[in-house]
């Protein structure tokens, strides 16, 4: 008769699994800033290079914003002009446009981590 035995690390595989979530919310967030840096109006480009990721491993959250007094007011005003390509809800459509992108590539990076 042949025996095997098998040893489950299961709390070593969640904290794999969530590592590889957390680098993968990243490249997400990424993807998704660089997606909006192609829509942000353009005057100065202060706006633009505000642009940041940030993201919270412990709770596997990520968010990308833009830093200046007027990113808000510009991403809402619908009837404001922009130059050809730029727009209002700079981010807002990138978010929403893009998720299907994101979650692939959280999972391809979760794939390929516990591979």
């Amino acid at each position: 008769m042949t025996r095997a035995r098998l040893q489950w690390s299961g709390a070593a595989a969640v904290r794999q699994i969530r590592t590889h979530a957390a680098r993968g919310l990243l490249l997400g967030a990424e993807h998704v800033l660089d997606e909006a840096s192609r829509l942000v109006p353009i005057d100065e480009g202060t706006l633009q290079r505000s642009g940041t990721v940030s993201v919270d491993p412990s709770a596997l959250k990520a968010a990308v914003s833009y830093d200046t007094p007027y990113a808000v007011p510009v991403h809402e005003r619908l009837n404001a002009r922009h130059l050809p390509g730029r727009r209002a809800k700079y981010l807002e459509i990138p978010m929403a446009d893009e998720a299907p992108v994101v979650g692939e590539l959280i999972a391809a990076t979760i794939r390929r981590g516990i591979a």
